[in-house]
C-alpha cells in the first residue's frame, strides 16, 4: 500500500491512498473507499469512521504504529487512512450535463495549489475541475491532504490535448475568462458575463499561462488592487473569482 505513494503504481493498479479524517470521511460518504486503516492507538478516537466502514461493508484493517507511519507522508501521522478508487471523470460527460462553473487549470505541477484549487472550487459550487496538458496528479497525497476531502465532491477530468479540450468547451457554449493584470474587463463589471456558462483559466505559479491560452480566452478579467500589494498568487487570485461567479449564479438564492 506504500507503494501506492507512486504516480506510476496508482495509474497501474487504479487505487489511491488517503489520510486523515476528512479525506476518509469524503471517502465513506461518497462511497469511494475500498479499505479502511486505523492504527491501533487511534481506534476509539475514530471510532464513527470505523463504525461507518464496518456498516458499509468496507474492510477495516488495524495498523501497528511503524506499519501507520510508513504509509503516511506527514510528520505525524494522522492514524486513519483509505485505499480508494481512481476518481478522474471524462469530459466529455461533464460537458453533457451542461455545466454553469467549471474552473480549468492549464498544466498545474504544484500538489499543494492543485489542491486548494480543488476546494476552493467544491466549497463555491464549481460543476467541475478540469485539468490540463502535463498536470500533476490530482491523487498526489499532498494535493489530497490540501483539498481536505474536495476531491470526493467534484468531479475532476485530466486531458493531455489543451487545444483539443479548450475546443470542446468552447463548442459547449461555454465562455472562457483568463485572469490578467491589464485584461480588458475589471471583475467589479462582470456580472453580465459570470451570470452566463463560463470557464475560468488559471495557469501554474511559474509560468501563469500560456500566450496560446491566455490569446484564446473570450474574455481576459482583471482583478481591482486597492492597496499596495502588485499582484497576487494563484491561491489568492482563483478564490477570488470563483466567489465572484458563485455571487453572482446564486443570487437570490
Amino acid at each position: 500500500m506504500a507503494k501506492l505513494h507512486r504516480a506510476s503504481v496508482r495509474r497501474s493498479e487504479g487505487r489511491f491512498l488517503v489520510e486523515g479524517f476528512n479525506a476518509v470521511d469524503a471517502a465513506l460518504s461518497t462511497g469511494r473507499a475500498l479499505q479502511v486503516l486505523v492504527r491501533d492507538d487511534d481506534a476509539d478516537r475514530h471510532a464513527d469512521l470505523v463504525h461507518r466502514a464496518l456498516d458499509a461493508g468496507v474492510r477495516v484493517q488495524r495498523l501497528s504504529h511503524r506499519a501507520a507511519d510508513k504509509l503516511s507522508e506527514t510528520s505525524t501521522a494522522p492514524g486513519i487512512f483509505a485505499v480508494c478508487e481512481l476518481l478522474t471523470a471524462a469530459l466529455g460527460d461533464v460537458l453533457a450535463r451542461s455545466p454553469k462553473l467549471l474552473v480549468i487549470a492549464v498544466e498545474p505541477r504544484e500538489p499543494g495549489n492543485l489542491g486548494t484549487l480543488t476546494r476552493c472550487a467544491d466549497a463555491m459550487g464549481a460543476d467541475a475541475v478540469v485539468l490540463l496538458g502535463e498536470s500533476v496528479d490530482p491523487h498526489n497525497g499532498k494535493s489530497v491532504r490540501a483539498g481536505a476531502g474536495s476531491l470526493f465532491h467534484i468531479p475532476t477530468v485530466r486531458e493531455p490535448d489543451v487545444a483539443g479540450a479548450l475546443a470542446a468547451v468552447a463548442a459547449a457554449g461555454i465562455t472562457t475568462l483568463a485572469t490578467e493584470m491589464d485584461g480588458e474587463l475589471s471583475l467589479d463589471d462582470a456580472d453580465e458575463v459570470l451570470a452566463r456558462p463560463h470557464a475560468w483559466l488559471f495557469g501554474n505559479e511559474a509560468h501563469g499561462l500560456p500566450g496560446q491560452v491566455l490569446d484564446g480566452a473570450d474574455h481576459r478579467v482583471r482583478i481591482p488592487l486597492r492597496g499596495r500589494a502588485e499582484s497576487l498568487n494563484l491561491a489568492a487570485a482563483s478564490a477570488i473569482c470563483l466567489y465572484a461567479s458563485s455571487r453572482v449564479q446564486n443570487r437570490g438564492r
